[in-house]
């Protein structure tokens, strides 16, 4: 069977669980892994019995409803191919409108701050990722701001592995650290920065019920869900740890539940932060809170 013959009948039989366009593009994305990313140019040839056997076993696994991120144990955020498991969070396209807002921010702050008679830049700006998950915003950041001192913290070991394994794959230098952040204690094994950024757990556990089950039986509750009764715990530590941890004039960037803009952007102006931001990404959502030292 030719790859362009086999195409049509993967859609075809991935429509039982999802929807024509997400059949189309799950599809889409195991002939382009299995083709090395060249899928245009072998549509006309045989597929190799290994290959069919392999679009066979990833079937399998798509129809139990396991991401396919997770089946092609990879996912791609702000165009870099990232290593992704169970251990951490699928990237969405959220995080990188949050991530492009930083990246974009910093560059024009650079720009800015620049002396032309000297052509002196602003020192390297210094960046920490709490709760780095696969390490998607760290690294992407690294690539795009060659110049920043990046660190990331997360208290899951295996989370931490694989942002160890995607900062090697794409040549970043990444100061990692492994501990729980809301426990104010392990505050002093991190520095001073600039910019402070967080994709906390922000999920109700009451919110599960209208949640995916491609979701809910796969990703990690752990770096989904908060208590019901204490939704904004993640929030609350950070900007405590902003107010002492923050550079003078540094910023946080924090990606929020939708359903609680107000109040998140709330708990940093009572923290005594500034410049305090609720901005909406591209579908119209409250996403992101931003806000100064």
């Amino acid at each position: 069977m030719l790859w362009k013959e086999r195409y049509p009948l993967l859609i075809q039989s991935l429509r039982s669980i999802y929807s024509e366009g997400e059949a189309i593009a799950v599809a889409k994305l195991v002939m382009e892994r299995l083709t090395n990313y060249n899928y245009r140019a072998k549509e006309h040839e045989i597929i190799p019995t290994k290959d069919e056997e392999q679009i066979e076993f990833y079937l399998q696994q798509l129809l139990a409803h396991r991401p396919v991120q997770y089946v092609l144990d990879e996912a791609w955020f702000y165009n870099l191919k990232f290593e992704v498991n169970e251990s951490v969070l699928i990237p969405r396209p959220e995080t990188e409108e949050l991530v492009d807002l930083i990246i974009r921010e910093v560059r024009d702050k650079k720009y800015d701050e620049r002396n032309e008679a000297t052509s002196y830049i602003v020192p390297r700006t210094s960046f920490l990722d709490i709760g780095t998950g696969s390490g998607c915003i760290p690294v992407s950041i690294k690539k795009n701001i060659p110049s920043a001192d990046v660190s990331a913290a997360d208290v899951c070991s295996e989370a931490l592995h694989t942002a160890m394994s995607n900062a090697v794959m794409h040549e970043t230098e990444i100061h990692f650290h492994l501990l729980d952040f809301l426990d104010e204690s392990k505050w002093n094994e991190l520095g001073k920065y600039d910019i402070i950024i967080s994709n906390p757990p922000y999920i109700k556990s009451i919110e599960s019920n209208t949640m995916s089950v491609h979701v809910l039986d796969y990703e990690p509750h752990k770096a989904l869900f908060v208590p019901d009764n204490d939704a904004l715990l993640f929030y609350k530590k950070i900007a405590a740890f902003a107010k002492t941890h923050l550079n003078p004039g540094g910023k946080v960037y924090v990606e929020i539940n939708q359903q609680l803009g107000k109040e998140t952007a709330d708990v940093f102006t009572q923290n005594g932060l500034k410049d305090v931001q609720l901005l909406k990404d591209m579908s119209g959502n409250e996403r992101f809170v931003t806000c100064s030292l």
